[in-house]
């Protein structure tokens, strides 16, 4: 373990405000990597339904690209979240 995260963890203990700086941080990880999954098993989905369907090319990146927005606007929103919080 780094001392800089045992000074981290020492100081949250101590001091609430140090709490939920590394609860945000936590959040805000979270949130990045949850839409950085989501939208990566969505590439892969993607490439594997027009390597399967190629004539279907277009309708497939349209639905992807739709739902990835989506996630990402997910995503947006729990950072708002995190940061008001």
């Amino acid at each position: 373990m780094s001392y800089e995260l045992l000074a981290a963890v020492q100081e949250a203990a101590t001091n609430p405000e140090a709490g939920f700086a590394i609860g945000k941080g936590l959040g805000i990880a979270g949130a990045v990597i949850g839409a950085g999954l989501g939208i990566g098993q969505i590439g892969s989905s993607m490439a594997q339904g027009i390597a399967r369907q190629p004539e279907a090319a277009g309708q497939i990146q349209t639905a992807a690209l739709i739902v990835a927005a989506l996630i990402e606007g997910a995503a947006l929103f729990g950072l708002v979240l995190v940061f008001l919080g």
